[in-house]
């Protein structure tokens, strides 16, 4: 009996998935749980199960293309049975939606073309718009101020082809310039400086991929439906860098900048639990447990794999994880449990050079936090100008969770933990 390979729901907010690769080919033999197929969903690259025996008689998806959830992707069967049935069945649902789309599309011409033909109408019927097509080619009439006769569209041509009028010769009535001296002109005369024609790249189209999609719609709304507001503060970062220097030298396992603040922030976490928060309509959830989100670049976006209790562990094993996680979201093979359940966020780009930016709040968090580079500055210390260390950091928050105050104390904890590293350990 014919077996129908479905689009599976990978993730708890996919709608659909696309092919990213195909394992087996038309023809070949499967097994309970072996891989078929690579998905995109909205979070991650997936791997899709055949849970039954057989040949794989057909596919109907080609790798590239999206199909919605339960959509039909291939039949699994014995080899020479009958599955017209099941392609007539799915072609017909297809054709469906393929007829449902050009009607769409028709109904859209005809609303155009409606509205063209509107318009049209109008111009026939209005006096200047025939005194001024009738003039187009004819010319405009002459200026008592001296001024160059020619026709609307051959002052047009000329702009755009950058001519001088003053050195073209009308052909028209009373040495009006026409469309044809333009066009002669272009043939006689060199282009001027103005037209040089430079080499441009090759525009094109580039596909959403299921992340992107997730990524600009989850973003949009939190931007829109939660009121940001953004608190900056400047940190003295000497005494963290020579604890890190101090560590790095101990250990193989090498701590990062970003695996401080991160420990900073989740002890800061433990001390203001309203930051540790989320907004759920009639209550705000203040959380019992810090998960930290780290954002990680990737070429479709952000991906934010989550530390989790990050309170309680130190930074070597902050920095194993972060590495691991990091390593595995550039790969495409976090699972989205992985991403899951954060309940704040940092966004580092110090190591890209930027000094200070905003960052958009990551659902459901109350909060992220923007870290900048580390600047050599001068600063005043003891009455005397000497070289300093500082950073950066933009706090984003929601103003329906978190206040001006709460965020300022927040920020407050973070400054001090960062040039105090060792009051972390306590």
């Amino acid at each position: 009996m014919a077996i129908k390979i479905e689009m599976p729901k990978l993730s708890d907010t996919m709608e659909e998935g696309v092919i990213a690769s195909w394992n087996v080919e038309e023809g070949d033999k499967v097994s309970a749980g072996d891989i078929i197929a690579e998905v995109e969903t909205d979070k991650a690259t997936m791997e899709v199960e055949a849970f039954d025996e057989g040949t794989v008689l057909k596919i109907l998806v080609d790798e590239g293309d999206a199909v919605p959830l339960g959509g039909l992707m291939a039949v699994l069967g014995e080899e020479g049975e009958d599955i017209s049935e099941i392609l007539e069945n799915a072609g017909s649902s297809d054709s469906e939606k393929s007829e449902e789309k050009k009607e769409s599309q028709e109904s859209k011409s005809e609303e155009k073309e409606e509205s063209k033909s509107k318009d049209s109408s109008a111009k026939l019927t209005s006096p200047k718009s025939e005194t001024k097509s009738s003039k187009e080619d004819a010319g405009e009439s002459t200026g008592k101020d001296g001024r160059i006769l020619a026709s609307p569209l051959a002052r047009k041509m000329a702009e755009d082809k950058g001519i001088d009028l003053s050195k073209v010769d009308g052909s028209g009535p009373n040495g009006r310039i026409i469309k044809a001296d333009i066009e002669e002109y272009k043939e006689s005369a060199p282009a001027a400086a103005s037209t040089q024609s430079f080499e441009s790249l090759e525009s094109r189209e580039v596909k959403v991929s299921q992340m992107r999609k997730t990524i600009a719609r989850r973003l949009s709304e939190s931007k829109f439906s939660s009121p940001h507001f953004y608190e900056t503060i400047d940190i003295d970062m000497k005494a963290a860098m020579a604890a890190r220097s101090s560590m790095n030298e101990a250990n193989d396992v090498k701590i990062s900048f970003n695996d401080i603040v991160v420990k900073a922030c989740s002890v800061a976490l433990t001390r203001h639990q309203a930051v540790n928060s989320s907004w759920n309509g009639d209550v705000i959830k203040e959380h019992g447990d810090v998960h930290v989100a780290v954002a990680v670049a990737i070429d479709e976006g952000l991906m934010t794999p989550v530390i989790r209790h990050s309170d309680k562990k130190g930074l070597l094993q902050i920095s194993s994880e972060t590495r691991e996680l990091a390593g595995l979201a550039r790969d495409r093979k976090l699972q989205p449990e992985q991403m899951e359940g954060s309940t704040f966020t940092i966004s580092n780009l110090g190591m890209f050079g930027i000094e200070e930016f905003t960052a958009i709040i990551n659902p459901p968090n109350a909060c992220i936090l923007a870290v900048g580079a580390i600047r050599d500055v001068p600063v005043v210390e003891n009455g005397e100008v000497v070289p300093g260390k500082r950073m950066k950091v933009t706090l984003s928050s929601d103003h329906r969770i978190v206040d001006g105050a709460t965020a300022a104390e927040f920020l407050n904890t973070v400054k001090n933990l960062l040039e105090n590293p060792l009051s972390m350990l306590l």
